[in-house]
């Protein structure tokens, strides 16, 4: 394990089958808070130079958290900047590299997964994002971490058919969970499950939405159509929805849950549901950009997704529309939050603002390109 540490940031700079529950849902109202598990003691965040994990590490640098954050070897560390914490080199894909990392720590957020929507090779996805998740979880349980958050996703859960918004509660089977993502996801979050039930692993796992906004470098995958249809690169659109959530409401979830959330349950944080006609639309109004106007089906575009893949496959770039990603969007992937509001007392902030903080960051970024 190598170790250093970042430079504080100047004054005024910027942070199969049915899956069993957890137990019977509950609903505690939110409180004051209890005193903090693993206080003292360095908090290990995992993913801290992507997206989410970013936004995670600043909110636990502003609420006092001794950081130590997971980085992997030749990682961007760009979102890092400003950032005061140890950073120890590791990787999701070696389990030997765990042990020294949470050496000493009090808690453990565990925010890192290899989010694409398409690979070469599903199997290694599913390795790291399931058999790494399994792996970290069982060292830190015999390091001695005294309260784990685990940033599951939305992707891990039902759907309904009806185009309603689903919740924790919401049945989901394996064989319905469309793509290698969502699928490594689905299993990541069961064995995390599994280890809370059978070897008292103290974890609470929350399941973000679609976040955007601020450090989405990558960028992911709505991150890029945000980018392009503020550009005006983005001449058509197809029927379906999304949960819009700011990454930085997501962060302060991921400390409500620490500080609130019962071991073994699970917290959507998610923010307000928007078709995708309607994301569009205020993106290209706040960019000043022209919104996509024409609405295609998904059988049209499915041999424009068999041709995307296969120069994917041919040329080593990642394409923009998949078959997978069509068959994702004939259900409006919509959610309520009302469980994380109640218990824990989160409280996004609307969607719009969201969308806005989105699009002033990647025109930042491309004014500084």
């Amino acid at each position: 394990m190598s170790a250093d540490r970042t430079q504080p940031a100047p004054a005024g700079a910027d942070p199969a089958g049915q899956a069993p529950a957890a137990h019977a849902p509950t609903d505690h109202a939110a409180g004051p808070a209890p005193a903090r598990p693993g206080a003292g003691r360095p908090t290990l965040v995992t993913g801290a130079t992507g997206f989410v994990g970013s936004a995670v590490a600043r909110a636990l640098a502003r609420d006092g958290h001794s950081l130590r954050l997971l980085v992997r070897r030749g990682s961007d560390r760009s979102n890092l900047a400003g950032l005061e914490a140890e950073l120890v080199e590791a990787d999701l894909d070696r389990p030997d590299s765990f042990e020294a990392a949470l050496a000493g720590c009090g808690a453990l957020f565990h925010v890192a997964a290899d989010y694409r929507l398409w690979v070469p090779d599903p199997a290694r996805m599913m390795r790291t994002n399931v058999e790494g998740t399994r792996r970290l979880m069982l060292a830190a349980g015999a390091a001695g971490v005294e309260r784990i958050v685990y940033c599951s996703s939305v992707a891990a859960l039902g759907l309904t058919g009806d185009g309603s918004p689903a919740d924790e509660t919401t049945p989901v089977h394996e064989h319905a969970v469309i793509g290698i993502y969502k699928r490594s996801k689905y299993r990541a979050e069961q064995e995390v499950l599994r280890l809370v039930h059978e070897r008292g692993l103290p974890a609470v796992i929350v399941n973000p939405s679609t976040p955007i906004g601020p450090r989405d470098i990558k960028p992911t995958p709505t991150g890029q159509m945000i980018a392009d249809a503020a550009a005006g690169r983005m001449p058509a659109y197809v029927d379906t929805g999304l949960n819009i959530v700011h990454v930085d409401d997501v962060a302060d979830g991921h400390l409500l849950a620490f500080e609130r959330g019962v071991i073994g349950e699970r917290y959507i944080l998610g923010g307000e549901d928007m078709s995708l006609r309607a994301l569009f639309d205020t993106v290209s109004e706040l960019a000043g950009s022209r919104p996509p106007r024409v609405r295609l089906s998904q059988s049209v575009l499915w041999p424009v997704a068999v041709a995307s893949e296969v120069a994917a496959r041919r040329f080593g770039v990642e394409p923009r529309v998949t078959r997978e990603m069509l068959a994702m969007s004939k259900k409006k992937m919509f959610f309520s939050s009302a469980k994380a509001r109640r218990a824990l007392g989160y409280a996004p902030r609307p969607a719009r603002e969201a969308i806005a903080d989105a699009v002033a960051w990647f025109a930042a970024r491309r004014m500084a390109a």
